[in-house]
């Protein structure tokens, strides 16, 4: 159940630091906020808006709210094979997806098969330079780097899933980037005072609001488009190993958007920045940490939280304070019997568990806002 830290804030954490809490009460005080701002079980500060936080707005929208990696989000498969199924190890999975699923900052590869996957998304209402437009068609179906992975895991079924994390890679965060410096200079133009420059915000009904919205939701279109083309590749190339199996359903979802909903009587602009939709019976995918649980959930439509949970477990610890109190030695002993980058430890402490909050606990602060469908324990994760 949430608590009240701040005026006009609710909080679902029940681990969460000062700055965070003032962070969203800088947020709630923004005339066209609509409501009370809420903080998810894994918020943590971020930049202008806190990550895991939901907010209504009318009549505006804050891009530094939404993020740079518009879009990001989760896709999950479930398959009909089983642990009994799977090898003794699945070494031989990690050369395919490392070929086939480029990760890492830049990261893009020349399949020209992907053209035929993106004649569909078109381009953003910007218009891109040539150097720009090849790098939404090398990008595309790649990963990207920080805290996005593939993984393989095992539900409380022995039933194997696929999950993957990412989003609108590098056109994303220049969209998200020339959009964000468009509100601050327009703020400043406007002679408008703001607690926090990044709180800089577009006016619904002008030229530079409606600019935006196309853009994004150009990204929110690419970044899932990508996520699904990544999610057919791992699959096949699970099956290519294992000698079978076939699909029982995939969940695609967002967690860094923003889209117009219906909520006490008004037409609001619901920011997720850190946060996916969890109206009643929406299926979504929170994953937790390096070798921790991920789980599947269906939304129980909690109102106070404008129809949204968690997107994860949230950092506890920068990436900068991880990798100096954190060990790859003490990474490596999380991730025991797992297929991995191992290779690649010292390069991931930041990424370690004990950087992030506990999944467990995330997961019963947030009981009225889903149900637990599936727990899913990790056998394979890669990284960029």
């Amino acid at each position: 159940m949430p608590n009240q830290p701040a005026p006009d804030v609710l909080s679902w954490a029940s681990e969460i630091d000062d700055a965070a809490i003032a962070q969203a009460a800088r947020t709630a005080r923004l005339p066209f906020v609509a409501g009370h701002v809420a903080l998810m079980p894994d918020a943590h500060v971020g930049i202008g808006a806190t990550v895991g936080s939901v907010i209504p707005t009318e009549g505006a929208i804050i891009p530094a709210a939404v993020g740079v990696d518009i879009g990001c989000g989760m896709v999950a498969t479930e398959t009909t094979l089983t642990a009994a199924d799977l090898p003794d190890t699945l070494d031989a999975l990690m050369p395919l997806v490392e070929r086939h699923i480029p990760a890492g900052v830049g990261k893009g590869h020349d399949d020209p098969s992907l053209d035929r996957a993106l004649g569909g998304l078109g381009l953003p209402r910007t218009e891109l330079t040539a150097k720009q437009e090849r790098t939404v068609a090398v990008q595309f179906g790649t990963l990207g780097s920080g805290n996005h992975f593939v993984e393989v895991c095992l539900d409380e079924r022995e039933r194997v899933w696929t999950v993957l994390h990412s989003g609108s890679r590098g056109i994303g965060n220049q969209l998200a980037t020339k959009h964000i410096a468009g509100a601050k200079g327009l703020m400043e133009r406007q002679e408008r005072s703001l607690e926090d420059p990044d709180l800089a915000y577009f006016t619904q009904g002008t030229p530079e609001f409606e600019a935006y919205v196309e853009d994004m939701l150009w990204a929110q279109r690419y970044a899932m488009a990508s996520r699904a083309r990544m999610d057919q590749v791992l699959v096949d190339a699970l099956f290519r190993i294992v000698g079978k199996g076939s699909r029982v359903r995939v969940i695609n979802c967002h967690h860094n958007f923003t889209q117009l909903e219906s909520h006490g009587g008004k037409e609001l602009w619901i920011t997720r920045k850190g946060a996916i939709k969890a109206a009643t019976g929406d299926e979504g995918v929170i994953p937790g940490s390096m070798g921790t649980r991920s789980y599947i959930v269906r939304g129980l439509g909690n109102s106070a939280s404008y129809d949204s949970c968690s997107h994860g477990a949230g950092r506890r610890m920068s990436r900068n304070k991880a990798r100096k109190q954190l060990s790859a030695g003490s990474l490596a002993e999380a991730m025991r019997g797992r297929t991995w980058n191992a290779d690649r430890a010292e390069a991931l402490v930041d990424e370690h568990p004990e950087a992030y909050k506990p999944i467990d606990q995330v997961m019963a602060d947030q009981r009225d806002l889903v149900e637990v469908r599936h727990t899913l324990g990790q056998v394979f994760n890669y990284k960029g």
